[in-house]
């Protein structure tokens, strides 16, 4: 059977956190994504996973969001491998130009992606960034200043603001 060059292969392995384990997941193309512990299957669609725990995307992956959480790392340098709409494309793009410590609006991630009017939709691919944290989806926050929805929870969004010591209102 002819492999789809579409959809390679793609390995994983787990790592503890602050936050809870992480499933990381990555191709020969880079990372592919970074999951929650209590993630739902349908969020995030993969196909077939192969154990790796020395693939050395992973390897870096890890060893980058370990000195994250300890304070030591505030830009990533991983290859990333997306995989979604052209627009959700454009919208996790924008989340990776979101500096450490700062937040957007939905609002203002649309308006840079150039389509004001989508904010309810920049919120929807936001939900479905695969690669969590890295693509620092947490940055994104309600027009008001007040958290909203988070795939790996208030709690951990809540959690990845402080550790970037940003002053916000974090109730919800």
């Amino acid at each position: 059977m002819k492999k789809n060059p579409a959809s390679p292969r793609c390995y994983y392995k787990t790592m503890p956190s602050p936050v809870g384990r992480l499933t990381l997941v990555a191709n020969d193309r880079g990372l592919a994504a970074v999951l929650w512990e209590d993630d739902d299957p349908k969020r995030v669609r993969l196909g077939d996973l192969q154990e790796n725990k020395t693939h050395p995307v992973l390897v870096e992956t890890e060893r980058q969001l370990r000195d994250y959480f300890e304070g030591r790392l505030e830009k990533f340098s991983l290859k990333l491998d997306f995989t979604g709409t052209e627009f959700q494309k454009q919208v996790w793009a924008a989340l990776l130009t979101i500096p450490f410590g700062e937040t957007r609006s939905y609002a203002q991630v649309a308006e840079q992606i150039g389509n004001p009017a989508a904010v309810r939709a920049v919120g929807a691919a936001n939900g479905r960034n695969p690669i969590s944290i890295i693509a620092p989806c947490h940055r994104v926050i309600g027009s008001n200043g007040k958290l909203t929805g988070f795939a790996g929870g208030m709690e951990a969004k809540a959690f990845l603001l402080k550790l970037e010591a940003r002053e916000l209102d974090l109730r919800q």
